[in-house]
């Protein structure tokens, strides 16, 4: 395959990626105006069961099928890739109907637990019927997935990104619309709202499902074609093509499960220790708050740094095969430094805006424990940046097991410490939990991958000691602007004074930041050939137009 349809299909994929991340945080807003922090709360609940089961059902299948097809496809045996798709349905397909089953009868037991003695808001009926009415997704995402796997292990993206659009559309759609007919047209209760969003998930994995069918159908003749020119079979046992398969698959369900993880023990602990705090009466909104709706504010910056540090992971992968560690040593650098220009400002930013952001994105009325719930929870996106960054670069140097014992050691950091901690420091204690968890295993990845790739951090910690200052400066920035508009209006006067706030300040102090980014010389150093083509195309504009 050529690198040109190689990197074409690496975005495409991306930006159908964010394209549904994007659409995935947007529904929250009329979502929120309508169930409020209780009705997410109930939402979590379900979901939070949901993606763990998934987790289960899927077994990291889906993207160990792309890595083993690809490779057997490379091998010019078309034969064995082919075969791991008709077994794989058929496990995927048991496996779905099984975690159907096991959810929809465990919901009572697995409800009573999450709401640990708080019935203030939610009761115990309401959580197990939207614990119910989504686990009918898992009979079909799983097949939808192996789908996916199978058709990224022949490079083709389309069928992906075009399917993660749909379903997230279809979902969206038929969540807000079943949402609004339930409670506006209807004037039913929260529960049946938010259980008809749960069962969304279902609605759109059959949309997402529908349009790989179609591209199966569209591009079989040329599958078959390269069936028939394939090499002859190998004499590869089912057997020992799933001990391959499940070498691939683990380190993909450890890394990939690490927030689903953190949340689950929140999940099971929160509630309860916020019962023992005396806090029975605002457990479930601060819950649904913590749990839905600040994650998707601190995730925004998360997703484009992580990614835009990621592409630079093949290429350490590939120098650490050839042998060149004073190369691998540079690309790490360089991940790590474009991942802390990236989320560092975003971290500041979000902490100090924290109130008009949330505001502004949801219920006015909640921003009071928003706000400071999201300001705690801002700098969680910096750690866990690294600790993504950090996974990708252990699995990029063969060292998958240590990213998995990097998530373990964190895991149960924030299992031995999140009761006591919420009991100590109240709702803001389960992020303390989460970021000293994370902490840990950025630390021991940290000493990995130092160990391994023989790496120095020195020239990182001067860069970020110098990015930190630039943060300083947007803050003060920031806070500058703030002040100013408390002469005429606070973010608690609406929600159109909270946006103008926001924007007018991230505004201000994205233009401090980047501009002493770039009159420091740092952005051409981290950046290299991709600025210097967009400050050329932008000079000979302005000449163009003198």
């Amino acid at each position: 395959m050529s690198e040109s349809k190689l990197l074409r299909g690496t975005f495409i994929l991306t930006l159908g990626t964010y394209i549904s991340r994007i659409l995935g945080m947007i529904y929250l807003i009329p979502f929120n105006a309508l169930v409020g922090a209780i009705g997410g709360a109930l939402y979590s609940y379900g979901y939070g069961q949901y993606t763990i089961f998934l987790f289960i059902s899927t077994a990291g299948f889906p993207l160990a099928v792309s890595k083993f097809v690809s490779k057997y496809n490379s091998l010019g045996d078309y034969h064995t890739g082919r075969r791991i798709l008709k077994s794989g349905l058929l496990i995927m397909s048991v496996m779905g109907v099984l975690g159907c089953l096991v959810l929809y009868s465990l919901a009572p037991f697995f409800a009573e637990i999450v709401l640990g003695g708080s019935e203030t808001g939610n009761k115990l009926e309401d959580v197990i019927l939207v614990m119910r009415m989504v686990s009918f997704a898992l009979i079909i995402v799983p097949i939808m997935s192996l789908l996916r796997g199978f058709f990224q292990g022949y490079q083709s993206m389309g069928p992906t990104a075009v399917s993660q659009v749909v379903e997230q559309v279809i979902r969206i759609i038929f969540l807000l619309s079943a949402a609004y007919i339930v409670i506006k047209v209807m004037e039913g209760d929260i529960a049946t709202a938010v259980a008809f969003a749960t069962f969304a998930a279902f609605i759109g994995s059959i949309g997402g499902l529908a349009v790989l069918v179609w591209y199966w159908f569209k591009r079989k003749p040329y599958l078959d074609k390269l069936l028939l020119d394939s090499k002859p079979a190998g004499e590869i046992t089912i057997k020992t093509m799933y001990k391959e398969l499940l070498s691939y698959a683990g380190p993909f369900v450890f890394v990939g499960l690490a927030i689903p993880l953190y949340q689950y023990v929140d999940q099971f602990t929160f509630n309860r220790a916020m019962v023992k705090l005396g806090q029975a009466e605002i457990t479930q909104e601060l819950f649904g708050i913590l749990t839905l709706y600040v994650p998707k504010l601190v995730m925004i910056p998360v997703s484009l740094a992580t990614a835009f540090s990621l592409t630079l992971v093949p290429t350490i992968t590939s120098s650490f095969t050839s042998g060149d560690y004073q190369l691998l040593r540079r690309q790490i650098d360089k991940t790590f430094q474009i991942c802390v220009l990236l989320v560092l400002p975003a971290v500041v930013g979000l902490s100090v805006l924290a109130y008009p952001a949330y505001a502004s994105f949801y219920n006015i009325s909640e921003a009071q424990v928003g706000g400071l719930l999201l300001r705690w929870y801002a700098p969680i996106a910096l750690l866990f940046s690294f600790f993504t960054i950090i996974a990708a670069i252990l699995q990029g140097i063969n060292k998958q097991k240590l990213a998995v014992l990097s998530l373990v050691f964190g895991i149960v950091i924030k299992m031995i410490f999140n009761v006591p901690f919420i009991l100590w420091f109240g709702e803001i204690g389960s992020i303390l939990a989460t970021g000293f968890g994370y902490t840990v295993s950025i630390t021991y990845g940290f000493f990995m991958i130092k160990k391994h790739a023989h790496y120095k951090f020195n020239i990182l910690v001067r860069r970020s000691v110098l990015m930190a200052i630039f943060a300083g400066a947007m803050l003060g920035s920031i806070l500058i602007i703030n002040y100013l508009f408390s002469f005429a209006f606070t973010y608690e006067d609406g929600k159109l004074y909270s946006v103008i706030i926001l924007l007018v300040s991230v505004g201000v102090g994205a233009a401090v930041y980047l501009y002493l980014a770039y009159r420091s010389h740092l952005l051409e150093r981290l950046m290299g050939s991709r600025l210097n083509a967009i400050l050329n195309k932008f000079n000979r504009k302005k000449v163009r137009e003198h």
